[in-house]
């Protein structure tokens, strides 16, 4: 797997997590216990920090990146949809954020707020807890997702690194 260091920037990867070989890591990138990260995802951490919490999963294609001003974080127990972007954000734990969805600078998802696929969060913009932002700019639904709505998809994806670790092997 590309893992990078960028001069004195050093990824630091649990012994649990999952990085897929195709993924790329650089820089101050910090991956929590049992988390995923899945094929041509790119985790470019030159400018700042940028976390990631236990039991989360960045998925296929998505780019997370941070601002010189702001880390990007995402917490625990969260699910990444495939081909999204988080630059300079938050998202707290049991998020899910939708395949194809942009959230941009000091902009914070709230606990098990839902992203919508293709939704744009835009920055300074907060989701609250267990509310749903669809659309471009996200429009925000109050109150619409029960809590654990993504626990599944969690449990889905820590597993499927443990299978991936244990069984995946290249035969070209």
């Amino acid at each position: 797997m590309p893992v990078y260091a960028l001069g004195d920037r050093v990824p630091q990867i649990h012994e649990s997590a999952y990085i897929h070989p195709e993924a790329t890591i650089i820089g101050s990138a910090i991956i929590g216990p049992r988390a995923s990260v899945w094929p041509h995802a790119v985790i470019r951490a030159d400018d700042n920090i940028i976390r990631i919490g236990e039991a989360s999963s960045i998925q296929d294609g998505a780019v997370l990146h941070c601002t010189i001003a702001h880390e990007t974080v995402v917490g625990n127990f969260v699910t990444v949809g495939h081909l999204a972007h988080l630059e300079g954000c938050t998202v707290l734990d049991h998020a899910l954020v939708g395949t194809g969805s942009v959230i941009l600078h000091h902009a914070v998802i709230g606990e098990h707020a839902l992203v919508g696929a293709a939704a744009m969060v835009p920055g300074n913009v907060e989701v609250p807890r267990c509310a749903m932002a669809l659309g471009v700019p996200a429009k925000i639904r109050e109150n619409a997702v029960p809590e654990g709505h993504s626990t599944m998809n969690v449990e889905t994806y820590v597993e499927r690194g443990r299978l991936f670790a244990a069984e995946m092997r290249r035969i070209d």
